[in-house]
Parts: structure tokens; sequence; C-alpha cells
């Protein structure tokens, strides 16, 4: 039986540089997709507080939270992980050098606690006792479900390939901000490392025949022409 997905929740950018946007005009989320293959259930991105994510789900597939297996998240920025507490029956993971660089960066964070105030340092506190929750990633969750490393927009950024018998679909995370910036050759100004991004956007388009962007709706990969 082939891989199946399906949108859960259409994600946005908080401003959208390509729409002449320079400051916030509402709230970021990231796209939340579901992926089954056989007794496999994997959410990725579970962006929306719980309880919203949860009546989103049963709306989309009828599913409740404790049918998830697996939750993937694409990168460790929080705005991917708002409702990842709804999953408490699940495996919670992401590519290993993400989770060892959000790691480092909370770290660095405490140590410098003297700048953070009593809440920020305690909010702090709990990211990394929930980061020890996040394992390493397979290279396969199935036989049609696999790991797929876009690193750029955070140093281990990364996204799922689904190879049904078909198409391949990748699920881009951060490395396909946007429909639109795919289309224009661009990668999102929030990027750690640009020029490493800009190869992984190339990487996923030769590769990907649908696409599900970080913060938007699914889209056909364009094959010519995009840069």
């Amino acid at each position: 039986m082939a891989a199946e997905f399906i949108v859960i929740s259409i994600g946005t950018l908080s401003h959208n540089r390509l729409w002449n946007e320079t400051a916030a005009v509402r709230t970021s989320h990231a796209t939340t997709t579901l992926v089954r293959d056989g007794d496999r259930i994997v959410l990725v991105d579970p962006s929306l507080p719980g309880a919203i994510l949860a009546a989103r789900l049963n709306e989309r597939t009828g599913l409740t939270a404790d049918a998830v297996t697996d939750v993937f998240l694409t990168t460790l920025r929080p705005v991917h992980h708002r409702g990842l507490d709804l999953f408490e029956n699940a495996r919670w993971t992401a590519h290993e050098p993400e989770i060892e660089d959000y790691r480092n960066h909370l770290q660095e964070l405490l140590q410098s606690a003297q700048r953070l105030s009593e809440e920020d340092a305690r909010r702090v506190s709990t990211d990394l006792e929930r980061l020890g929750r996040v394992e390493a990633a397979p290279e396969k969750f199935t036989p049609q479900v696999h790991l797929y490393p876009l690193p750029g927009p955070t140093a281990g950024c990364a996204g799922l390939l689904l190879t049904p018998p078909t198409r391949t679909i990748i699920i881009a995370g951060d490395a396909a901000i946007t429909s639109d910036h795919v289309m224009a050759g661009q990668v999102w100004e929030g990027c750690e490392h640009r020029e490493l991004a800009l190869e992984s956007l190339q990487d996923l388009l030769e590769v990907a025949d649908l696409i599900v962007p970080g913060h938007d709706n699914l889209m056909l990969a364009p094959r010519e022409g995009w840069m």
C-alpha cells in the first residue's frame, strides 16, 4: 500500500517580504502534515496550540492525538512545535544535528542567565527538559518515508521524503518556506546559512514532484526556469 499524506493545517509567515511586508502583521505558524504508511502515523510540525490542533486533526482525518505514533519536527524553532505536548504517547523526533544545535543554543542561554528574567530562565529550563524527549530521527520511518536533510534554514533542518510508486513528495519545512519563495528561487530571509539553504532548495526541486512548504499549502515542484 502506498504512503499517504494530508495537510492538517496550512501555515503562514508573520510577514512575507515578497508581499512587501516588513513587520509582523499576523501570527506565524508552520504547516502541519500527517503521513500514513501501514501502521505508522507520523505528524510533522505540530505548530498550532494543542486544543486547536486536536480539533483540526479530527476535522481533517477523524483521528485523535493518541492515534499518532510519531511526531517529526523539521526544525526545533519554537513556532514549529507549539502543540507538541498533545502527543504524549508518540515518539518525538528530529534530525540529530538539529537536536544538538538547539541543545547548545539553550545551554548557552542558561549560561547567560544573568541576562535572562526569572521567567525566561524557567522557560529555557523547561525547553531543555522537553528536548530530552526528542530522539534522533531514523533514516527511514517506513520503507516509503525517509528522512531528508535540508540544512541551511537551521543547522539541522530536515524534511521527509515520501516515495509512493507514482510520485515523489518532500515535506520540506523551512527549506521551502512558501510557494512564492520557491517560484522566485528564494529562501527565507531568516535562514542561518543562506548559501546552504539555496543548495538545499535546489536539491529538493531536483527530486520532488510535490512539495509541502514550511509555511504554505502544498505545491507542484517547478521543473524549469525557477532561478
